[in-house]
């Protein structure tokens, strides 16, 4: 994993996991991490995208950077805010923001032909996604984020993330999490966001999948860090 930080040491602590696919150097990550640094130290955390087993490669290299913090507030995008889901315990932050939290297929993506090539058992990313174009990631999204954002996945990648949306029904729903999303995501199924935050903490907004990449994203700026530093009381 790779890793930066943004901001001002003597500010909060705040983690912000990257989703799938998304890079610390693309313009508009830059723009969320740089949004976000307004009022926080941001520990920035880019996520591999082949991956052979959520826990170790995913959960356990997060949980060894956040127990390094006394205290830390949370963003999670995408494949982050289904890691972040499993952040419990000693590993629980203060306040917790999930950005289009991945936490089930969209509708579109699933089927039988999805079951079969998540049980194989290779790493190279063969199965085409669908999903690196501006229609689906916002308008905003760049020439470069869209050339150099992966547009295949890998068997176990998927078959991983399954499993761990499927066991996040063995997991309570955190009563202090905010969520923003759209209705029209073609990555996440926005029925699975609000199985876990109710509609009085949902944000929606217009646009992709990113709402770093969304023609509306400043309009909800001031909103974004005001419940990254409140919470619930944030949205008020």
């Amino acid at each position: 994993m790779r890793t930066e930080r943004v901001g001002d040491p003597d500010d909060p602590d705040l983690v912000c996991l990257l989703g799938w696919g998304n890079r610390l150097d693309h313009a508009n990550v830059r723009w969320l991490l740089e949004t976000l640094a307004t009022d926080s130290f941001v520990h920035a955390i880019e996520i591999p995208t082949v991956v052979s087993s959520f826990e170790r490669e995913y959960l356990d290299p997060v949980r060894e950077r956040v127990e390094e913090l006394d205290e830390y507030r949370f963003v999670g995008h995408s494949t982050g805010g289904l890691i972040g889901a499993y952040l419990r315990g000693t590993h629980a932050p203060s306040t917790r923001t999930y950005l289009s939290p991945w936490w089930g297929m969209s509708p579109e993506s699933t089927g039988p032909l999805l079951e079969a090539v998540r049980r194989l058992p290779t790493r190279r990313p063969i199965v085409p996604t669908g999903t690196a174009d501006r229609d689906t990631l916002g308008g905003l999204a760049t020439d470069r984020q869209l050339r150099e954002g992966p547009d295949r996945a890998a068997p176990t990648f998927l078959r991983e993330a399954l499993r761990a949306q499927a066991g996040l029904d063995g997991i309570e729903p955190d009563p202090d999490a905010v969520a923003f999303c759209t209705l029209s995501d073609r990555v996440v199924d926005p029925r699975r966001v609000g199985d876990r935050v109710p509609a009085g903490r949902t944000v929606l907004y217009d646009g992709g999948h990113e709402l770093f990449s969304s023609e509306s994203r400043e309009r909800h700026a001031d909103t974004l860090r005001s419940v990254v530093r409140r919470g619930p009381d944030g949205l008020r």
